[in-house]
């Protein structure tokens, strides 16, 4: 009976030592920030209006602000309706889109003038995708009197990316 006893106790003895320790467990917070993808469309051209000169010599500047206001050299009469280019940006609320914005000339075909825009490098989306922000780009050109008359045209190259 003894060795009845002894087995058992045994056999008791093996099976609490198989028996595994309890399991430790933690929980770690999950989460994921989805950043809709930018969005530029063009809202209004630039448009310089009408410019007249004569006699004089040397490149006279011709500015559009932002805000479509022409400011001509004394020697340039400005006129016609104008308006500075019109852009709208779309993306994810509060994060900073940057802007780069370049020109490069206004050509009749025969002759170029050279044209520098003038626009925000950056802008903070102050909402989620529509109606987005819209910005400006004004610039300038420079003058020559040897310019043959006509109608002079080209392109502002906008690219928005986030920083």
């Amino acid at each position: 009976m003894t060795r009845i006893f002894s087995s058992i106790v045994a056999i008791g003895l093996a099976l609490a030592a198989a028996t595994p320790a309890a399991a430790a467990q933690v929980s770690a917070a999950t989460s994921v920030h989805i950043v809709k993808p930018v969005s530029l469309t063009k809202l209004q051209d630039l448009d310089l209006g009408t410019l007249s000169f004569s006699g004089f010599a040397g490149t006279r500047t011709v500015v559009i602000s932002r805000a479509g206001v022409v400011t001509c050299a004394a020697d340039i009469v400005c006129s016609g309706v104008t308006k500075a280019a019109r852009f709208n940006v779309q993306g994810t609320n509060r994060l900073v889109v940057l802007l780069t914005i370049s020109g490069g000339s206004l050509s009749n075909g025969v002759d170029s003038i050279p044209f520098t825009p003038n626009g925000p490098s950056s802008i903070t989306l102050t909402n989620t995708g529509a109606p987005g922000n819209d910005f400006e780009v004004g610039g300038s050109i420079g003058v020559e009197p040897t310019l043959v008359g006509g109608t002079y045209s080209g392109t502002i190259n906008v690219t928005a990316e986030y920083q």
